[in-house]
């Protein structure tokens, strides 16, 4: 299922009365959902998988977080994740993940600690945090 967010404009009546009181002036909300897929998802190249593809920089190597647009974590990630594993990212917290190096394909090396992590960035980026594989150079 795709996740999206659905945007509040305009207040309930009900809402409206409650903020009369106090004269206070009406947030535009939003919230995460899922909706059915209208369209397949991507389909994915067997010889070239990766979908979202990205050059670190030297900033993102030495901060040690590769920043993800929202789109691309939206149609590429959130996609495949369950409802919770999105919202507990969407709320601010972080999730923890694992990252495999496929350098060597013949003996991937698996990656799991607390440095290693999934977390919302400013302005509807994410941050993929992974201090230890991109130190590993």
């Amino acid at each position: 299922m795709k996740k999206t967010y659905y945007y509040k404009f305009l207040p309930t009546k009900a809402e409206e009365e409650a903020a009369k009181p106090n004269t206070t002036i009406f947030q535009v909300g939003r919230v995460l959902v899922e909706i059915r897929d209208l369209y397949p998802a991507p389909v994915t190249d067997p010889k070239n998988p990766w979908q979202i593809k990205k050059v670190a920089t030297s900033t993102d190597i030495l901060t040690g977080k590769l920043m993800l647009l929202h789109h691309d974590v939206f149609e590429y990630i959130f996609r495949h994740w369950s409802m919770e594993m999105c919202s507990h990212v969407v709320a601010g917290n972080k999730l923890y993940a694992v990252i495999w190096d496929l350098t060597d394909e013949t003996s991937p090396v698996r990656y799991h600690n607390e440095n290693i992590y999934f977390e919302k960035g400013p302005q509807d980026t994410y941050l993929l945090g992974w201090m230890d594989f991109g130190s590993k150079g």
